[in-house]
C-alpha cells in the first residue's frame, strides 16, 4: 500500500531544509509517495539581507515548490519541520497553519499521523519546546501524534530528543546537521510511513456496519 506523505517546513539558512530532506528521504525509503515543500518566507529582503547565509538559502531555494493546503488535502501524513523561535515555531510556518481552517472544520485532517523536527542554535534553545508547541495544534485536528521515542538506537546518538529530531548549531560549531541527525531524521520519516500504512491497512480490513 502506498500512503502519501507531506513533509511541510520553514527553512532560513538550510539548517531545517536538510532535515526535511532527510525526513523525506526516510518516508520515500519505504515506497511512500513525498511531497516536500516549504512554505512561503515572510521576512523582509532588508532583514534577508542581513544574513549571508539566509540570503544564499533563499536564493538556492527561490525555484522550489511552495507549500500549499492542498498539500495537506492530499496527503495521509504530515512532517512538519521549523527552526526554534523563542521556543515556538518560526512565524512563517505558523501563518501558513493558520490558512488550515477550512481542512480543519472539514475534518479532514483528523485522524492523519504527524510529526515534527527542529533546530534550535543552542542545545538547550527551545527544541522540546517548539515541538511540544506544534502538538497544541495538532490536538486541535485531531491528528494522530507520532514522535521518535527512544524507538531506535539512532534517537540517542543524535541527542536523545523522544519529541522528534532536532539539532543545535553550536553543538556542530556553526555547521549543519550530522550523520547521526540526519539519520535520526530518515528514521523519523521511515517510522511516519510505516504507522500510517498500517493505521491504513487496519482500517481497510475493519468491516463496514451500518
Amino acid at each position: 500500500m502506498t500512503v502519501k506523505v507531506a513533509v511541510i517546513y520553514y527553512s532560513a539558512t538550510g539548517t531545517v531544509h536538510a532535515l526535511a530532506q532527510a525526513v523525506a528521504e526516510g518516508a520515500a525509503s519505504t515506497g511512500a509517495s513525498v511531497r516536500m515543500r516549504q512554505v512561503t518566507e515572510l521576512a523582509p529582503d532588508s532583514a534577508i539581507d542581513e544574513n549571508p547565509l539566509w540570503r544564499r538559502h533563499a536564493d538556492a531555494t527561490a525555484s522550489a515548490g511552495r507549500a500549499s493546503i492542498e498539500d495537506l488535502a492530499w496527503a495521509d501524513a504530515f512532517a512538519f519541520g521549523t527552526p526554534t523561535r523563542f521556543g515556538a515555531p518560526a512565524a512563517q510556518l505558523k501563518q501558513f497553519i493558520d490558512q488550515t481552517s477550512g481542512l480543519w472544520r472539514e475534518g479532514r485532517l483528523a485522524d492523519k499521523p504527524v510529526t515534527a523536527f527542529t533546530s534550535a542554535y543552542h542545545e538547550h534553545g527551545g527544541s522540546e519546546a517548539t515541538i511540544l508547541s506544534l502538538a497544541n495544534v495538532f490536538y486541535h485536528w485531531g491528528s494522530l501524534i507520532v514522535p521518535t521515542g527512544f524507538t531506535d538506537p539512532v534517537v540517542s546518538e543524535a541527542g536523545g530528543n523522544p519529541y522528534g529530531t532536532s539539532f543545535s548549531a553550536a553543538s556542530a560549531n556553526g555547521g549543519g546537521p550530522g550523520a547521526a541527525t540526519l539519520e535520526a531524521a530518515r528514521y523519523q520519516g521511515r517510522r511516519l510511513a510505516h504507522i500510517t500504512a498500517r493505521l491504513r491497512s487496519n482500517a481497510e480490513a475493519v468491516p463496514q456496519t451500518t
